[in-house]
Parts: C-alpha cells; structure tokens; sequence
C-alpha cells in the first residue's frame, strides 16, 4: 500500500496536523487512543480520506517473556477502531524483572535494545509470531536508537533484521534518525545496515530530529532534523521507493510552519535521491516455514537475567553488568530519569504547577529510589505521596494543594502512618 508523506499526529499539534498541506496519513501512538472516544481530530482526518496507522510502544516484543495477551488485544481494538492497513511497534524491551528474575517487576518508560544475538533473535521471532496471530493487520517493526551497546553481538543490525524478516515475514518500519543516532552512538556505518537489510520489506519510514551533547547523539524527536538524517534518507531512497515516509515530533512542538518546512525538506531530499531507485515489493508477507520449533524456557531465562541486570542498572542504581561502558550507562541513566521527570510532568501537569522550579530536582531525587514499575500515572501519584510522607513540600499554601490534588485522584484521605512505614519498606525493597 502506498502510504505518501505523513506526519505523526500527537494532541497538541492536531489543529495544525488537519491544516498542513499534502498530508496523505498520520500515524498515532496507540496507546494514547481510547477506543470508547476517539479524538475529533482524528476522526475529521478520517472523514477526510487519511490513512491513521496506530504506533505501539509498549508490546516490549524484544523483551524475555511472551506479549501480553491484553496489550495484543488493546492494539488490535485500536487497528480496527481506526480501519487501519498496518499496526507498528518496535524492535526493543520495554520491561525486564518478575518470575523469571524473582525480582521485582520494572518498567524503563523507554525502548531499550535487544542484544543482536541469536538467542535473543529466537525470542523476538517468536514474539512476534505471536503477536502477528493476534492482529487483525500485518505487522511492521521499528528498529530503535541506543545509547549502549550490548556485549558479545553476534550479528550486525541489518543481519539482524533481515533475519528477522526471513523468519516471521514481518515488514520493517525503517527510522533513519535511529541508524545516525546508532552511528554516532555505537560507530554503525548506516549505508551498510541499508545494505544488509531487505529493503522491499520496508513498510514506511521515520524522519525524526535529535541533539548531540558531548558526544553522544540524542533522539529527542524535540529538536529539527538535521543534515546528517536527511543524508540517510537519501541513501535509503536510492536503494528503494519506501511506500511512506513520516516526520516524527514528540515534544517542544514548533510553528506549523516550521512542521511545514520540514515536511517540504523531506520531500526534496526524497526527490533528488530518486534516480536509480527500484519499487518497494508487493505488501504481501510471507509466513516462516511450519514447524518452527518453539523457545526453550531456558532461553527465555537468560535473557531475562541479562535484560533485568541492564534495567536495574539503568534504573535502580545497581552496578553496570559485566562488558558495558558504565559511562555511558550513566548518561542513558540519566536521559531515562530526565525522560521519566518530562513525562510525568505531562501526565500530571498540576505538580510542576503545584512545586513550581522545585519539581524537576525533587523528582530526580525520587527517581534515584525508585524505579517505575507501574506506569506514568501511578509513578506521578507514588511521587507526590512520597513527598507529603516526608512533610513536603515545605510551603504550608503548596503542602495542602499537593494533599488535595493527590486525595482527589488515589485515596479519601491520605495514607495513615502504618500505611507509610509499609509502603516506605516496600520501595527500601524494590529500591534493592
């Protein structure tokens, strides 16, 4: 199916996203969808004749343990809500503990990258077998950026994505800022990714912008593209005509005409890359080979150890496993708490309100104790509770708007002092 140029539809851009010209799709995170009420502006989009393709984020099809059979369900309502040709997700983890560790369950609030080994490839081409067996439309995945790089790979990421493809028959969404931000980050040549992966098996493509800092390049999906993306772009554009190209923006949302200026870039960087570019293959997927033998627990196992000790790290203050740069676990340590702080922030927009300039610090000061384990909402309820047990914040006026704000969304009254010491001994435990 031949997407066009599209744009990633988010909430606070939506009236300018309906007015940009030649915009033939959008692409909406899926679990910012309610399926009982679907945004107005989305649905005006729809009536308009443009393509919405749901983006999940939060399957973890890379992680230890098998999709969640709820998670699958909730994205198949969105793919049909939506009357959408594909649903995407992401080749990454997006949580690591629990019974296969005997640890407690974390959550990262952010893709994390699969070791490209074999073992872990097993995982992910059964995950995602499964996953395409409960979707109602083919299946793309994108691959992601990192910060860190895993010990002992044993395949390049295009070897590890067209093996990817030759086992489950899964398409590719292709995101050309990651494959710079994995060349500055981890010295991967992008062309040669280009070169080993099957590029007829691209669904569509991400164009996104991001920021380096002392090194290190961030994708922000905050800051414009830059050159070096767009270059990308060109070199994927000479191999194959993608079916779609989209521009990402996540945060820091400039004018519509900027947005517009981007998408006028993208185009002429795709229309000067032509020549010599062969059509994307037929949409059809092809199914792996029957009797495909299924992951042995113990496979499962070790990679859960090995993707827990990496969170932990990450996320609980436990030291860098064995063959990891711990520099630059840090710097990814403090992008995930900072990340965690802007969300939360997003999500309960009255505490930054509440604790003015003394938001930011006090969160990253919680976050260094405790790690996410149940989503953003519940992070920016168990935040405001840890500081009210501690008697802050110190303003009387700022204390008691902080109370009422936190009794309106978790309890009639705020917690009792056994209440306290139990859940203060239940993060001493997680914190671990």
């Amino acid at each position: 199916m031949k997407l066009g140029i599209g744009i990633g539809w988010r909430p606070e851009i939506a009236d300018a996203v309906e007015a940009l010209p030649g915009i033939d799709w959008v692409e909406a995170v899926a679990e910012n969808i309610c399926v009982g009420h679907l945004p107005d502006s989305l649905v005006r989009l729809r009536e308009r004749g443009v393509t919405v393709v749901p983006h999940g984020v939060s399957l973890g099809l890379g992680g230890a343990d098998r999709p969640d059979a709820n998670r699958l369900a909730d994205l198949a309502a969105r793919a049909e809500l939506l009357a959408a040709p594909l649903v995407t997700e992401h080749i990454a983890f997006v949580r690591a503990g629990g019974p296969r560790t005997a640890s407690a369950a974390l959550e990262a609030g952010h893709l994390l990258p699969v070791p490209r080994t074999r073992d872990a490839l097993d995982v992910l081409c059964e995950n995602v077998r499964i996953a395409q067996e409960s979707l109602p439309v083919p299946l793309a995945l994108e691959n992601i950026a990192a910060l860190v790089s895993w010990p002992g790979e044993e395949l390049s990421e295009g070897r590890f994505l067209a093996e990817l493809v030759e086992r489950t028959g899964v398409r590719l969404l292709i995101d050309v800022a990651n494959l710079h931000t994995n060349h500055v980050n981890r010295g991967e040549d992008p062309a040669t990714a280009l070169d080993e992966l099957p590029v007829e098996a691209i669904a569509y493509v991400h164009v996104a912008g991001g920021i380096e800092k002392d090194g290190v390049w961030h994708d922000t999906h905050a800051h414009p593209v830059t050159r070096p993306v767009l270059d990308v772009l060109a070199e994927l554009r000479s191999r194959v005509d993608p079916p779609g190209v989209l521009l990402e923006r996540d945060d820091d949302f400039p004018p519509a005409g900027e947005l517009a200026a981007e998408l006028a870039m993208i185009r002429t960087t795709l229309d000067r890359a032509a020549p010599g570019a062969t059509p994307p293959a037929a949409a059809t997927a092809h199914r792996p080979p029957s009797g495909t033998a299924a992951v042995a627990d113990g496979v499962r196992d070790r990679l859960a150890g090995a993707q827990s000790a990496l969170l932990r790290a990450l996320v609980a203050g436990d030291p860098a496993p064995p063959g990891f740069d711990p520099h630059r676990l840090g710097v990814q340590s403090r992008a995930l708490a900072a990340k965690r702080a802007g969300v939360v922030a997003k999500v309960a927009p009255e505490l930054p309100e509440i604790l003015g300039t003394g938001y930011r610090p006090a969160f990253l000061a919680y976050a260094e104790s405790r790690p996410m384990s149940a989503g953003y909402r519940r992070d920016a309820l168990d935040f405001a509770e840890s500081l009210l047990i501690a008697g802050r914040p110190a303003d009387d006026a700022a204390r008691r708007e902080l109370t009422h704000w936190w009794q309106d969304r978790a309890a009639p009254r705020p917690p009792r002092r056994t209440t306290r010491l139990i859940r203060a001994a239940r993060a001493a435990l997680v914190g671990r």
